[in-house]
């Protein structure tokens, strides 16, 4: 039975949660004690920014691997860090950036450790020009309960079971990370008013060929030819020749910048269809039909991030991400998703399109090439049924959705959207027999077989 002192764990979303029987830190340098671990499995859990369930474990141990700690070592030649699996990207870009150098693939927060950016294979506003997250690691250091801590590199088939393995195939204790090269800590960035979904499409396929960075917010509450018109961001690294004079005495000073905390309890109101339409049609408005600026990293990678925990926005209900990825030929699929969601009265207070390039090479990792839109909802009934209408849809044209990023999502599904699901479960058996690695993602969706457990192919030891 679970011990009432053991707190609810939740992911970003706030919904669902879930009650471990344990909770424990897992120090640098100390091995996993996987003998201790009990018929519930353990969890490993980073900054907890995986909007579903990815990082709970009802009834079973949930091992915390975020560490404040420094990179151990770093190549100021080449570029090259290690890192502990449980540093921050903010700790990173903290120490690498007034050095002149930059992560390759940032997602939309710096609440990630190095551990779930890897896990996750997370990825940014570059994908269609560098690929994702796993792309640029060298090597990475798993500990599983079988083989112990072992140092693997892109040529180990495990190495990317690993990649988007959502922490099934062990605790990534360290890896060694190719940063990138920058001038300074800022952005040159182009902003877009479009007044219509064709001209964001074209806007994002232009920026295939000439943009590092790109990404186009929708209001999904417009109607008419206003149908999922946008803002297109483009953006490259500055150099000082962009800075202003007040910039260039600080040109690769990283500050986070001041972060605002919202209460616990924010009013019901303050996310009610009628209120975000309003806002959303402010915001388009207000935003230039063609300009250019200079942006500091953080405010261009992690504007949500200026409120240290916006997911209160929701209520305490909380919300859900639905995440996609469809092929580029589907641009009719993607209207009518979005037709959909706009005529459904549950549109997305916050919806975010991208494109993606070459598929991303781990077993369940997201990215495929094509069109991927992540729209936030707020918890409510009806929201279900909708979502699983898109998901058939999604499915059927050989799409997929993020396991980072789902809380809700038709077991049945999986090995479509992910057609190597069968090779990498027997790549997970190969360190992982018991079934000891878990999650409430993993039971739910089946990930590791029948109920989210290996078959037992050999007896547990004392």
């Amino acid at each position: 039975m679970a011990r009432p002192s053991e707190p609810l764990v939740a992911g970003w979303g706030r919904t669902p949660r879930s009650r471990p029987r344990a909770r424990h830190r897992l120090e640098p340098g100390l091995d996993a004690d996987f003998a201790q671990v009990g018929r519930r499995g353990l969890t490993v859990r980073g900054l907890g920014r995986s909007y579903g369930d990815a990082a709970q474990n009802a009834g079973g141990t949930v091992l915390d691997l975020h560490s404040p700690s420094d990179a151990a070592w770093y190549d100021e030649t080449n570029g090259v860090a290690l890192l502990d699996g449980g540093l921050s990207l903010e700790s990173l870009h903290a120490w690498t950036l007034p050095q002149g150098w930059f992560a390759p693939v940032v997602p939309g927060t710096c609440h990630v450790t190095m551990g779930g950016a890897f896990a996750a294979d997370v990825h940014g506003k570059n994908h269609h020009h560098d690929g994702s997250f796993a792309e640029h690691v060298d090597w990475i250091e798993l500990e599983s309960p079988v083989r112990g801590v072992v140092r693997l590199n892109p040529d180990d088939d495990l190495f990317w079971a690993t990649a988007g393995g959502m922490g099934l195939t062990g605790i990534i204790r360290r890896l060694a990370l190719s940063l990138r090269r920058v001038e300074t800590a800022y952005l040159r960035v182009t902003t877009n008013r479009m007044a219509s979904l064709d001209e964001v499409l074209d806007g994002l396929v232009a920026a295939d060929q000439h943009a590092t960075y790109s990404v186009a917010w929708l209001d999904l509450f417009g109607t008419g030819r206003g149908l999922g018109r946008g803002i297109l961001n483009t953006a490259e690294h500055a150099e000082l020749a962009d800075l202003s004079r007040r910039q260039t005495r600080a040109p690769l000073d990283y500050s986070p910048g001041l972060r605002l905390a919202l209460p616990d309890v924010v009013p019901s109101g303050l996310l009610m269809p009628t209120m975000m339409r309003a806002f959303n049609t402010l915001w388009w408005r207000r935003a230039p039909r063609d300009d250019q600026s200079v942006e500091s990293a953080t405010s261009f990678f992690h504007p949500l991030d200026a409120i240290t925990n916006w997911n209160r926005l929701y209520g305490r209900r909380g919300f859900l991400q639905h995440q996609f990825v469809i092929p580029s030929t589907e641009v009719g699929l993607l209207r009518h998703i979005i037709e959909r969601l706009a005529n459904s009265g549950t549109a997305g207070f916050l919806a975010v399109l991208k494109r993606f390039g070459p598929a991303s090479r781990g077993h369940l990792s997201f990215p495929g090439e094509g069109w991927t839109l992540a729209v936030d909802f707020p918890a409510k009934p009806g929201l279900a049924g909708l979502l699983d209408e898109i998901d058939d849809l999604i499915a059927g044209v050989g799409g997929r959705i993020y396991l980072a990023k789902d809380s809700r999502l038709d077991p049945k599904h999986v090995p479509t959207m992910y057609p190597r699901l069968e090779a990498w479960r027997e790549l997970r058996r190969g360190v992982d027999p018991e079934g000891l690695l878990t999650s409430d993602l993993n039971r739910r969706l089946g990930l590791t077989g029948p109920r989210g457990r290996s078959p037992r192919i050999a007896p547990r030891q004392p």
